[in-house]
């Protein structure tokens, strides 16, 4: 009893160290960009004054509203495109066992192995010669593609424990492959489809790399990838800096608290399973 005890009080304590270590960088980021704007805040201190005009100056400046909209258009034109074949593909592999399956999956497995830094340079090649270089496309397909094996490796991690029980009795009730994904087992992946979602929206949300290498026009890229023009602009002011950070990072923060309880569901899930 003694030592179970010991062992909770020690479990909170490293989550309580583990959760200011994680949130002192946000706390910090906060406070400096209530400071007025030009100063060099220093550490973790609450101005004399608090400017919170700051988050509007910050999203003026860096015409937010127009980033807002063209993050969340790339972010439509990835995520359910995404879902979508990582879905069927994840039927076929880990459910309906498809011939030549296992070669697949070690393909897709592969896949994860390939750094995006490594790609890059091609792909940018890739999407000139597409005549694509500088639109939104030039950020939604290559995501789309650089997902896929992240995205196949989760949903066949559902559906290949997915019960061999449900899928039989719809056989013999004359259900047809489609009507046995589409009724049956899509609805049971649920949790892994929001997680998945989840996921990927906050990654696309967040891209850097391809919309600073890509796109040319901050009103074009992703939320982060334009916070880099941002930074440009106003780089030497930090509580300006700090604050545009702030309102990048709201959106994402957001959507995951929403549905963070789909997210553990599927985590759970997952972790029973295996």
């Amino acid at each position: 009893m003694i030592v179970a005890r010991r062992s909770t009080v020690v479990g909170w304590l490293l989550l309580a160290v583990l959760m200011a270590v994680t949130l002192l960088p946000f706390v910090s980021m906060f406070t400096s960009a209530l400071f007025p704007s030009g100063s060099y805040p220093i550490g973790i201190s609450w101005p004399a004054h608090p400017h919170w005009g700051n988050f509007l100056s910050a999203f003026d400046a860096a015409d937010m509203g127009a980033m807002l909209e063209s993050s969340a258009l790339i972010v439509l034109g990835v995520v359910p495109v995404s879902l979508l074949i990582s879905t069927l593909a994840g039927f076929a592999l880990g459910h309906l066992r498809v011939r030549g399956g296992q070669a697949a999956f070690v393909l897709f497995l592969l896949g994860l192995t390939l750094p995006l830094e490594g790609v890059i340079v091609p792909l940018y090649y890739e999407v000139r010669s597409f005549g694509l270089l500088g639109s939104r496309w030039a950020i939604i397909l290559p995501l789309v593609g650089l997902f896929m094996p992240f995205a196949v490796y989760w949903m066949r991690a559902h559906f290949v424990t997915a019960p061999g029980e449900l899928s039989e009795a719809a056989r013999v009730d004359g259900a047809s492959t489609w009507q046995l994904f589409w009724r049956i087992h899509v609805p049971l992946a649920r949790p892994a489809l929001t997680s998945l979602g989840i996921l990927l929206s906050v990654w696309t949300w967040n891209q850097f790399l391809l919309a600073i290498v890509l796109v040319d026009n901050p009103t074009n890229r992703t939320m982060a990838g334009a916070l880099g023009a941002f930074q440009g602009q106003w780089g030497t002011n930090i509580p300006l800096l700090n604050a545009g950070s702030l309102l990048i990072l709201a959106p994402t923060l957001v959507l995951f608290l929403a549905f963070q309880r789909h997210f553990v569901t599927a985590l759970l899930q997952g972790s029973l399973k295996g």
